[in-house]
């Protein structure tokens, strides 16, 4: 794979090389080659693609990409969270109206939460309570360590959340900072179905944090389509956001955005992090959403994607300090969303559709969640 400037003549034709191996890889993809009874992976493997010299230090040449858990019965995977004190993997399925967990003991699955409220994301505040991102109810939810549920917001400005996607937690503050597309209050299929005419379906589209001193609800950011997965960067003085306005707005762009974190409450200097544009081994251009999005320690973003097909569904990996595409983790299924995870944090968990996937790689997390 190739090593050079992918921004050079020389570059661009290793970048197509990298690019055509991949397609051709993933075109004789099934997502039974994944499972425990797959036949074994020649290492490295050719699922985990460089794009640039430095992915090769980020993944490793001696593990598989392997499908921990699929069935049938799931109908879209969303939300992966870690537990650390638990040692084990939350997710949603959203039209289902379940929550699942994984147990890293054993590989155990079963329904952690059922009914969910068609939760979407999940994660975990400093004390090691799970806050979901509802929506059915609209709301952000935590769950007590007695089990009862607490509604942290529902409404802003006297009218309802559309429905909260995707959240994380400041661990200096305890704060929780969230996205609010709309999606589940658009089709009745992931929650209520808002009958507004609008593909907003009761605000604008935006990004608020939730203060955890005196609970009230701020707007950070309301500069971008629908945001959709968050995340900060290593050191927490910036806000990543995926931008999937593209869905129902046709001029929106399909990129990461990225702000300045002010005084650990504001955003400011909103722009493009990086483009979900990627040129492919025939030399069109195909653009998917990213939708889940993590950093690791090192600031470089991994970046769920998909609704494109074979040579683009699964991860892309961008440099942190440029936003250049690095590297990609192919998958058979669309993958909604990653966080990492593993007792030692160097576990990259995906939600992929029907399926859970994990593969370990050579760096750890930013965070846990």
């Amino acid at each position: 794979m190739s090593s050079a400037d992918p921004t050079s003549a020389a570059g661009r034709r290793s970048f197509l090389a990298a690019a055509a191996a991949a397609m051709a890889a993933a075109g004789t993809l099934k997502a039974d080659e994944y499972g425990p009874d797959a036949a074994p992976v020649r290492y490295p493997d050719h699922r985990l693609v460089e794009l640039d010299k430095r992915f090769g230090k980020l993944k490793l040449g001696n593990t598989p990409i392997q499908r921990l858990y699929h069935s049938k019965n799931m109908l879209w995977a969303e939300g992966p969270a870690w537990n650390g004190s638990g040692r084990y993997l939350v997710w949603s399925d959203i039209p289902n109206n379940i929550q699942h967990r994984w147990l890293e003991e054993d590989g155990h699955v079963s329904v952690i939460r059922n009914p969910a409220n068609n939760s979407n994301g999940n994660t975990f505040d400093t004390h090691g309570r799970q806050i979901s991102f509802e929506h059915l109810t609209r709301s952000v939810a935590r769950y007590e360590h007695d089990g009862t549920r607490t509604v942290l917001a529902h409404e802003y400005d006297g009218k309802s959340l559309n429905a909260p996607n995707d959240g994380i937690v400041h661990p200096d503050s305890g704060d929780v900072w969230f996205s609010d597309p709309g999606y589940g209050a658009l089709m009745d299929y992931e929650g209520t179905l808002a009958e507004t005419g609008s593909v907003q379906p009761y605000q604008k589209e935006s990004i608020y944090r939730w203060e955890a001193s005196t609970g009230k609800l701020y707007r950070v950011a309301d500069d971008i389509n629908k945001p959709n997965g968050v995340c900060f960067s290593p050191d927490y003085r910036k806000l990543y956001a995926a931008d999937t306005g593209a869905s129902h707005y046709p001029d929106a762009q399909k990129n990461i955005r990225v702000w300045d974190v002010v005084d650990g409450k504001k955003l400011a200097n909103g722009r493009e992090f990086a483009s979900m544009n990627l040129e492919m081994a025939d030399g069109s251009v195909k653009a998917g959403f990213a939708d889940g999005i993590r950093a690791d320690i090192h600031g470089n973003i991994w970046a769920s994607a998909g609704w494109v097909g074979a040579g683009y569904d699964g991860v892309h990996v961008f440099a942190g300090d440029d936003g250049v595409r690095i590297g990609q983790i192919l998958l058979p299924e669309i993958c909604s969303n990653v966080c990492f995870g593993g007792t030692k944090r160097n576990r990259l968990f995906m939600t992929g559709s029907q399926s859970l996937y994990a593969v370990y790689v050579n760096v750890r997390g930013a965070h846990f969640c």
